[in-house]
This record gives structure tokens, sequence and C-alpha cells, in this order.
């Protein structure tokens, strides 16, 4: 009985009972006494002093015979009793309506009171509950929205917080060469105008990462999908690094047989590099990296492995939030290496192409894997 549903039908069907037995009573009352008291008054047919119908001496006043009058008192009774019927139904109908409709209007006055308080910034707004179901399954979507749209400005807050932390670090140091040439405290040489370079090189890779960040979360990333060999694509990106691998004594190897599948092979390549810029950053001297290609019911699949310093399983999902670094004592000696959203816009790209990007990890000091998945059929 608490749908409103069935109320309003249920309402219908009562307004409707009532007015035909409205109509039927008051029928009975007036058009059945009518016949009655024409009946006892001698001019029902067969009544006393009838011949089939008619009064001895024939046609009534004006032409018309006793049983034509009656006939038509009878119709004008029937006629009366029906628009009483009638009137009580519809007085009948418009009370139970006016009910009704304060039963609904109330709730949804009450949530569009709510609905405008979020609106207007205030999120933890309380949104009453009617109690019946469809308006209360409309009240619990509000109320979601509500901290949906709460989580979201605490969201927006916290970016502009890490934003303004990522461009701290670089300014001041811009600054603080800057007016050490200024006062001559800094020599403006070759070394010391490199170290100002790379600061603002740093700033200009932070603003590029910020944008990619935005349009891969809104959904809004420059994605040209073409058919083409992934194996090829992700052997080209590694391939890249090896010199770097080389450098720091780690051993690369990639692997995998062609494998087909529509992807934007720049994005893809831009996945790669990420992900394995990362495992050459967590591998020591002496470990391994191994990139492969393959393929895995209807996905193909991209695996970076590294026997690195590994990933807490508490971290594994965490590694992928923006700005957020997995805390280890080396970073202290490897300040600035990285905005910590490259992982963040990976995992964009990868959706962007109908995939996903996910992590695992055995736990910290037995290394970490990244496995993207890409469709090998365009959705």
């Amino acid at each position: 009985m608490r749908r409103l549903l069935t109320r309003m039908v249920l309402s219908h069907v009562i307004v409707a009972v009532l007015a035909a037995l409205a109509t039927v009573f008051v029928i009975r009352e007036v058009a059945i006494r009518g016949w009655e008291t024409r009946t006892q008054g001698g001019m029902a047919p067969g009544g006393p002093g009838t011949t089939h119908g008619m009064r001895p001496g024939g046609p009534g006043r004006g032409g018309m015979s006793a049983a034509e009058g009656f006939r038509q008192q009878v119709i004008a009774s029937i006629d009366q009793g029906a628009l009483v019927g009638i009137t009580v139904g519809v007085v009948a109908a418009v009370l139970l309506a006016f009910i009704a409709s304060r039963r609904i209007s109330g709730p949804v006055a009450r949530l569009g009171q709510a609905t405008r308080a979020i609106a207007a910034g205030r999120y933890d707004t309380p949104v009453p509950v009617p109690p019946e179901t469809e308006l209360a399954q409309l009240a619990h979507d509000v109320h979601s929205l509500g901290e949906t749209l709460q989580e979201t400005e605490a969201r927006r807050m916290r970016l502009i917080g890490e934003v303004a932390h990522e461009m701290r670090t670089p300014l001041t140091v811009i600054d603080g060469y800057v007016e050490g040439f200024i006062d001559g405290v800094i020599p403006s040489g070759p070394e010391e105008l490199g170290h100002l370079s790379q600061e603002t090189r740093r700033l200009r890779r932070l603003a590029d990462d910020l944008a990619q960040l935005s349009r891969a979360e809104e959904g809004r990333l420059d994605i040209t999908v073409e058919s083409g060999d992934l194996a090829a694509t992700v052997t080209r990106a590694a391939e890249r690094l090896r010199p770097q691998a080389e450098d720091a004594g780690i051993s690369l190897t990639v692997s995998g047989d062609s494998v087909v599948a529509p992807h934007d092979s720049g994005r893809i390549a831009q996945v790669v590099t990420n992900l394995l810029g990362n495992a050459l950053q967590a591998s020591p001297p002496g470990g391994t990296i191994g990139v492969s290609t393959g393929v895995d019911g209807e996905y193909a699949v991209v695996t970076v492995a590294d026997t690195g310093r590994g990933i807490s399983a508490a971290e594994l999902e965490r590694v992928f939030e923006r700005f957020y670094r997995v805390p280890h004592p080396e970073d202290r000696q490897r300040p600035g290496e990285g905005s910590g959203i490259g992982l963040t816009i990976a995992r964009g790209i990868a959706t962007a192409h109908g995939g996903s990007l996910t992590a695992t990890s055995a736990g910290v000091g037995h290394g970490a894997e990244f496995v993207m998945r890409l469709p090998l059929r365009a959705s």
C-alpha cells in the first residue's frame, strides 16, 4: 500500500465504485419511487380503470396518452437520479484527489527544498524520506547526488592544494636563484642557469600533465584509434628506454608475438613509457624488467613487470591516484622526479580505448606488475 501507483489506482477505483453505488441508489430511490407513485395513481399498465395502459377516455390533455405521459415522467426521474449520482461521484472524486495530491505535493515540495539547498552548495543537507516507495527512492537518489557532489568538491579542493604544492618547490628554487643572481651571491654561470632551466622544464611538464589529467578525467582525451600491430608499438616504446636501463645496470627484456588490435600508437607508447619509467625508478642495479605482449580472450594484454621494491596491498589502487607517490626512503635522494599523475593519465588512456590498467604485487621487496588490457575489436 506504500506504492504511489497502487494508491492512485485504488483512489480511482474507490471513486468509480462510489459513483456507481450512488447512481444506482439514487435511481432506485427516485425513479422507482416515481413509478410507484404513478402506479398508485392508476396510470401504470393494467391499473384500475385502464385498458392496455390507457385510461378510459383515450388521450389526455394536449393529445398525449396516459402511457406516454407516464413514460416521460419515468425518463425525467431517471435523468434526475443520474444527475444526482454523477454529482455525488464528482464530489467524492474531488475530495479523494485533493487528499491524494496533498500526500504527494508535500513530500515533493520538501524534496525540492533539499535539492535547491544542495544546488546552493550545502551538500550535507538532510533529505526527508517519504513513505511512498517511488518518492523514497527519489529522496535516496537526491541524497546520493549530494554525497557525490560533496566528494567532487573535496577532490577539487584537494587537487588545488596538490597543484599548489607541486608548483611551490620549483618556484621556490627559481626565486632563490634569481634573488642570488640579483644580489651577486650566486654566479650566473652555465651550471646555475642549467638548474633554472631544469626547474622551468619541470613546471612546463607539470602544466602539460595537468592538461592531460583534466582531459583524461573528463573523458576528453584525443584518441585516434587505428588497427595495427600492438606488439610493434610496445616494442618501439620500450626500446627507446633501453639506454637508460643499461646505464642503471638493469636488464630489460621485450617479448611477444604480433597482436593486431585497434589502438592509438602514440598514446599507447605514452603508457608504456610511463610504466617502464616507473619500473626503472623502482628497480635497483642488477634488477630485471620484462615487457611482454599477448592475447587473453577478447583482449590484447601488455605487461610490464619488474623485480624492484614492490607495492604493498594497501597502495595497489592508490598508485593510480593523482599526485600519489609510493613512500620510500630513496625518494628523498631523488626529489622532483615525476609529477605523480603519470599512472592516472595512463589509466585514463587505457579506459579511453575501452580497456583497463591494473597493478599487482606480492608485497614490498617483491616487485610489481602492471597489466594493460585493450579490446581486440573496436567497440
